[in-house]
């Protein structure tokens, strides 16, 4: 199966998307309709997260198989640490490979009901991501990505220690990282810098979500783990009452947020999409990412 590092050889610009494992029939059918309708457009790869110590474990492996088996899409699928020995990570990261599944996001996770809580690490389990990193390389030739922070991860006491950290986690394996959510492009951008001034030329690949809601907008600042840019704010706060202005403005932002990001050499677009494809759709055909044949 085709790694996500090989998916993005291309001579241009791609994207790629990320889902969440359905609670229920009705989520499932949700969720293969938004694949089915992103899958012409051909991203360079598509992932399904991992709730938290294995919450959604079940339905990740039985979609992202589905993917594997049924589509013309290269899957990638997320693995935390979370209240798993390691005897159950060798497991997962085995059901993984037995799909065809070979490119895996390796993430340490949030405590379960409160990413801000403190960390315990499973007794027979392990503390850090490169730790999760080591062990899905030793287990089989997988390609590994981890994740990212432009505003320092919540628990890191600086950005240079942050920086620190990422690296580590590149040195144990990771082929690239996927940056949790930004509102300015230059946030990413230095962010990268950071990496590159460590010595470190892994890829860094940013996350993006359309804003297509106040709600969204809120998401991405906790998510963030930042204040929104003033300059976001004065563009859609005045339209909070209005969401179709609301959702044109913030499509505009966005869409202006990734020709700065394509203009600065970034290769690919990792679009977060609430198991929804319109608002993806939308800004990937405006930037000009979409086959002629889609």
């Amino acid at each position: 199966m085709t790694s996500v590092i090989e998916r993005l050889r291309g001579d241009g610009p791609a994207f790629s998307v990320e889902f969440f494992p359905p609670r229920d029939e009705a989520d499932e059918a949700v969720l293969w309709k938004a694949i089915r309708e992103l899958e012409p457009l051909d991203p360079a790869y598509m992932s399904i997260t991992y709730g938290a110590g294995g919450s959604s474990r079940d339905g990740t492996i039985r979609n992202i198989a589905r993917v594997a088996t049924e589509t013309t899409l290269c899957p990638m699928a997320h693995l935390t640490a979370v209240d798993h020995s390691v005897s159950e990570l060798r497991n997962v990261i085995g059901w993984y490979a037995a799909v065809g599944v070979r490119n895996i996001l390796a993430l340490r996770g949030d405590p379960p009901g409160d990413v801000y809580g403190d960390w315990v690490a499973h007794p027979e389990g392990f503390t850090y991501a490169e730790e999760l990193v080591e062990l899905v390389r030793s287990l089989g030739d997988f390609c590994v990505g981890v994740s990212a922070f432009p505003y320092g991860h919540p628990r890191s006491a600086d950005l240079d220690l942050d920086t620190k950290y990422l690296v580590r986690k590149f040195r144990a394996g990771a082929d690239f990282a996927i940056a949790q959510l930004f509102f300015e492009a230059e946030d990413f951008l230095r962010l990268r810098d950071r990496v590159a001034a460590a010595g470190c030329d892994a890829l860094v690949l940013p996350g993006i979500m359309p804003l297509t809601t106040l709600r969204t907008l809120h998401t991405t600042i906790k998510l963030s783990g930042a204040p929104a840019s003033q300059r976001l704010l004065d563009r859609l706060e005045p339209l909070s009452d209005d969401p179709k202005a609301f959702r044109a403005a913030g499509i505009d932002w966005v869409t202006e947020l990734c020709e700065k990001l394509i203009a600065e050499g970034v290769p690919d677009l990792h679009f977060y999409t609430f198991n929804r494809s319109k608002a993806t759709r939308e800004v990937v055909t405006r930037l000009g990412l979409v086959p002629a044949r889609a």
